[in-house]
């Protein structure tokens, strides 16, 4: 019978003797060696102790960063050492540089079929059905002012406030900003202005916390980096807290008159792609500007978001867009319009006054409901569908 103890290993036998008291009873008992007196009566198990001496960190600085050494040295009970491999140390947790804006495909998309009679169709309704951009875009904030630092800066801050929210909604709100500090949107004014009172006046638009915490960051970004001015570089902007590349290039062409892309917000994205611009479609903001800088001619560049802008808040909206006043729709030149269909319900109402007959008026009301449009069918179709009885009109 074995028995493991540690890492020793002790070996019990059995031994059979005769009963004093009955000789024809055995009698069978366990001895264990290691009991039995003698030199080698205690066998113990080998051990190793092992102890690890850490020395001290060393940070040395490198051509490519900080890096660490870590030294460590382990003895054995036999004197043999053994090393610990260091380990790397994570990067820094310091602000990186913002990655440059991509301005050009590597493969330029193909310009799409017939762009410019709709591009010419849409300026025409545009023309003649005026928007709230047109009075109330970020463009305007500017207008209202007359140093040109207040212009420039009044452009950003009605930029940064329009995200997620009805160019009406941020039109108030900087009118409410700039009363706030006194008549002028300046900003000396908005860096001495309280909290509370910045928080008070855009409360309003979408996200206005977070809103009150960028501009306030911008300003003081503005005040120490850029000499108290609007950066005239895309990158520049980028850079702010809260500015992306759809406001950075709509700030270099109202501040600065620079156009160097295409401002692309969600009613560009939406319509180009419902014209089919994009092959395949594309999901962002992002990869919409590119694929229209690669084919759209440069002097388009500046126009297309305003005029887009204005097509969608009036004619081609998201939902239920007015396909039936827009000449694309009868030019052919919009492969997602859709069937403009006028259903009429009928209503009764029962009035049952306390003298007199019971009365029922009957209301007609009219609705409007945009269905897809189909492909043509077949001959064959068509003259089975013909053989089909149809449900008579209600």
């Amino acid at each position: 019978m074995k028995r493991r103890l540690g890492v020793s290993t002790r070996t019990k036998r059995l031994v059979s003797q005769q009963s004093s008291a009955d000789p024809a009873v055995t009698l069978f008992k366990i001895e264990d060696p290691d009991d039995e007196p003698g030199p080698s009566a205690m066998r113990r198990s080998k051990r190793v102790k092992v102890e690890i001496k850490t020395e001290d960190v060393v940070e040395r600085d490198g051509d490519n960063g900080e890096s660490l050494a870590l030294a460590s040295e382990a003895s054995t009970g036999k004197g043999k050492s053994k090393s610990v491999k260091a380990r790397p140390r994570s990067e820094s947790a310091s602000p990186q540089k913002p990655k440059a804006i991509k301005q050009a495909l590597d493969k330029p998309h193909p310009a799409p079929a017939h762009w410019r009679e709709t591009y010419d169709a849409i300026k025409e309704m545009r023309a003649r059905f005026p928007a709230p951009v047109d009075t109330m875009g970020c463009d305007t904030a500017k207008w209202k002012e007359t140093d040109p630092r207040n212009k420039r800066f009044a452009t950003l801050i009605s930029l940064m406030l329009s995200s997620q929210t009805k160019d009406e909604v941020t039109d108030a709100a900087v009118d409410k900003l700039r009363a706030a500090f006194g008549g002028t949107l300046s900003l000396d004014a908005l860096l001495a202005a309280e909290e509370h009172v910045i928080a008070d006046s855009i409360s309003k638009v979408g996200f206005w916390r977070r809103k009150t915490q960028y501009i306030r960051q911008a300003a003081q970004r503005l005040r120490d980096d850029f000499d108290s001015d609007v950066p005239k570089t895309v990158d520049e902007l980028c850079s702010l807290p809260g500015v992306g590349p759809k406001m950075a290039f709509l700030c270099l062409h109202a501040a600065w008159d620079i156009n160097v892309g295409i401002g692309v917000d969600v009613h560009v994205q939406r319509i180009t792609n419902r014209l089919k611009w994009h092959k395949p479609p594309t999901k962002t903001p992002e990869e919409t500007r590119l694929n229209l800088q690669s084919w759209l001619p440069t002097e388009f560049h500046k126009e297309i978001n305003h005029l887009l802008v204005g097509f969608g808040q009036v004619v081609c909206l998201p939902v239920g867009p007015r396909c039936d006043l827009c000449t694309l729709n009868t030019q052919k030149l919009c492969p997602s319009a859709q069937t403009v269909v006028k259903a009429r319900t009928k209503k009764t109402a029962v009035v049952k006054p306390e003298i007199g007959p019971k009365i029922e008026i009957a209301i007609e009301e009219t609705a409007t409901l945009n269905l897809p449009k189909q492909e043509p069918a077949s001959p064959s179709l068509s003259a089975a569908s013909s053989l089909t009885p149809q449900p008579e009109d209600a």
